[in-house]
């Protein structure tokens, strides 16, 4: 799911040792490097059956982290190492390594296979310079979460998310709005789907210039709007993902709204067991409606270093398959990006992911993220400029925002 968090130290990484290719019966050994995923050995326990004993996929996990994740990779990459078969990417990472050399193409039969039935927005994020370099693993969007018994029926704006705060404010009410505010990437993914909901661009649409035009210029009055109304957690500039989640959790929570990933309402079930029998869900707030919505998720790439290509492409493909990645769905929350899984005749996928319906509309009309080789330096400087929001002066800010994120764009190379 996305803008990440700034750098973490992977020194300890630098350092790990090598991965052999071959496992102890002399089988073919497919490493897959991805992040910490409760169930995701499952999957892989399913596809190993399916192969056979012609390969065995081994699961490295990588730092839960998203920048420690890339950090290992891109270390590892850069020497060449041939022990990475897939990598686990965040969507933002794909043309960084693809402009690396580091990822093999997907061409013919594999290429189609990844394609098919897949979203477009999802499928925009595994592409560079029109070329496949991965496959969709899962997606994510944020939704809004509200407890019914406070507000029984959800805004469908900003505006109306404003005006409903303060009215709850002021009858004594929860009235909060919780959403990541800290100095990184989720500070960033709020106000991209701002832009985006406004029908404005930060960059062209090749990457390659900065536009900042007016409806991200209008999207800096409306962050700035939303922060500075007494309506938000004091704690907004110290607040993640988890740190949102906590907020609407609390026994005591002053919350009315949270803007977060689907992962809160399984958390929520056994976090507050006596609000999830209020906590709802709704589609993202707009401007005249609902919002175009940031897309996060992981794809899966074969390494340009792989000494088993060919397994590497077919353990891929099955790691994201229909039925991988509904059981993902299912047990781990993460969104599928293959259309066909959000099935209104699949009980058990609706029991287990009631608010299937709404992340399917959203995905239907999402924001992708600019794709550009130096994202990790747009991610770093726009959150830099924007914290903290409640600071933001529209006009100097998109200024900042234009010279800035320019500058970045110049530098070249991969970032270290």
């Amino acid at each position: 799911m996305r803008w990440r968090m700034l750098a973490v130290s992977g020194v300890a990484l630098a350092v790990a040792p090598l991965v052999a290719a071959c496992g102890s019966d002399g089988g073919t050994e497919i490493n897959v490097y991805y992040a910490p995923e409760e169930h995701f050995q499952s999957v892989i326990d399913q596809c190993n059956q399916k192969a056979d004993g012609r390969y065995e996929i081994v699961y490295r996990k990588l730092p839960r982290d998203a920048d420690g994740q890339r950090e290992q990779m891109v270390r590892r990459l850069a020497a060449a190492d041939s022990d990475l078969d897939i990598l686990g990417l965040d969507v933002t990472w794909v043309p960084e390594f693809a402009e690396a050399k580091w990822l093999e193409e997907w061409t013919g039969s594999n290429k189609s296979e990844a394609e098919d039935g897949v979203l477009e927005g999802p499928l925009k994020t595994a592409m560079w310079n029109d070329k496949l370099y991965a496959a969709t693993k899962n997606t994510n969007v944020q939704l809004l979460w509200y407890d019914d018994s406070v507000t029984p029926q959800p805004p469908q704006t900003w505006s109306e998310i404003i005006t409903t705060a303060k009215r709850l404010k002021s009858e004594g009410k929860p009235y909060r709005v919780v959403f990541t505010g800290a100095q990184y990437e989720g500070l960033v993914v709020t106000y991209n789907t701002m832009v985006a909901s406004y029908g404005g661009h930060i960059l062209s649409d090749d990457g390659k210039k900065v536009v900042m035009d007016q409806g991200a210029v209008d999207a800096l009055k409306l962050l700035k709007e939303v922060t500075t109304q007494g309506i938000t957690d004091p704690s907004l500039t110290n607040t993640q993902e988890q740190q949102v989640q906590q907020a609407f959790e609390a026994k005591d929570s002053e919350a009315a709204f949270e803007l977060n990933w689907p992962y809160v309402y399984t958390a929520m079930q056994t976090g507050n067991p006596e609000r999830a029998k209020h906590f709802k869900w709704a589609r993202y707030p707009g401007i005249d409606g609902p919002g175009k919505v940031t897309i996060g998720g992981y794809n899966l790439a074969v390494s340009a270093y792989s000494q088993h290509k060919p397994e590497a492409f077919e353990a891929a493909l099955c790691l994201r398959s229909a039925e991988s990645q509904r059981y993902s769905a299912i047990n781990d929350g993460v969104p599928p990006t293959i259309e066909s899984v959000y099935d209104a005749g699949d009980a058990d996928f609706i029991k287990a992911y009631p608010m299937w319906q709404t992340i399917l509309d959203e995905l239907q009309d999402a924001a992708v993220r600019p794709l550009t080789v130096v994202y990790q330096n747009l991610s770093t400087v726009t959150s830099k400029v924007l914290s903290p929001p409640q600071d933001i002066d529209p006009k100097s800010t998109a200024d900042e925002l234009r010279d800035q994120l320019q500058k970045a764009l110049d530098s070249k190379g991969v970032l270290p």
